[in-house]
């Protein structure tokens, strides 16, 4: 079910907008079935692979909401210009006062749409307001329900115990130094990436364009793969350095619990 849920939001936008060639019809199904194939064989696996946090919802699982709000969300927005509907229509108008209303100077949906030349039409300017918009309200939301989830639930402590080797199959806690201030160390760093990455992408795309090529995103499937990239990539740091430092914490906590057993103090 993992790996039909990875494909349909892959294919969700080549199938909701129209005027797909088959070229790209079949690169987004290659696409599909590999993304498919590889959260099938990681989660089927009992060792440790790529993905983090496998063993401990609803990390990944509020990463795959939020990843298929926005992409679905940006699909609609541009049907709604050839097949329009009363939802598709409603959620349109509802993005756009989003939009309007989280643009305000330095914050990251001015830079989003800075990142477009000057002479871009003021359709596309709109369109990527809108998506930005509605993606960083999604992201920002996702983000807060992880936040209370990691308060009041208990996150990530569950039945059957918290394994960091399956759920952080990239750290390594025999590479030296001590584990708990590595981890703290690990989760500043994503949490201060992750803050800063909604101005740093636009910023370097802005670069790239001046450089080489204007980017316009005129192609719908263009627009809505990178506004989501904008919101997903920054969302997964800002998670996962919450995660980490919570794992920390636990460790601290359990150093604590262990010293106190033994008849130590705690220095």
């Amino acid at each position: 079910m993992r790996a039909v849920m990875v494909a349909m939001v892959i294919t969700t936008p080549s199938l909701m907008l129209p005027s797909i060639s088959m070229d790209t019809g079949q690169i987004v199904a290659l696409i599909a079935l590999f993304a498919g194939a590889l959260t099938l064989f990681e989660y089927a696996s009992v060792y440790p692979g790529l993905i983090e946090f496998r063993d401990a919802p609803p990390f990944n699982r509020l990463r795959f909401i939020a990843l298929f709000a926005i992409v679905l969300y940006g699909a609609t927005v541009f049907r709604a210009e050839t097949a329009p509907t009363t939802l598709s229509q409603f959620l349109d108008l509802l993005g756009m006062k989003v939009g309007r209303l989280i643009d305000i100077p330095y914050s990251p949906v001015r830079v989003l749409t800075l990142m477009l030349p000057p002479d871009a039409a003021p359709e596309t300017v709109e369109r990527l307001r809108t998506i930005g918009g509605v993606g960083h309200l999604i992201s920002l939301v996702a983000l807060l329900v992880f936040g209370l989830t990691m308060r009041f639930g208990g996150w990530p402590l569950q039945p059957q115990g918290f394994n960091v080797w399956v759920n952080l199959p990239t750290f390594d806690p025999t590479a030296g130094g001590d584990v708990v201030e590595r981890l703290r160390r690990d989760a500043w760093g994503n949490l201060a990436l992750g803050f800063l990455l909604p101005f740093l992408l636009p910023a370097f795309i802005k670069t790239v364009s001046v450089m080489f090529s204007p980017i316009t995103l005129d192609a719908p499937q263009t627009m809505i793969w990178t506004v989501t990239a904008w919101c997903f990539l920054p969302l997964s740091l800002l998670m996962r350095g919450l995660a980490m430092g919570r794992v920390a914490g636990l460790i601290e906590e359990k150093r604590r619990m262990s010293a106190g057993e033994q008849g130590y103090q705690p220095a």
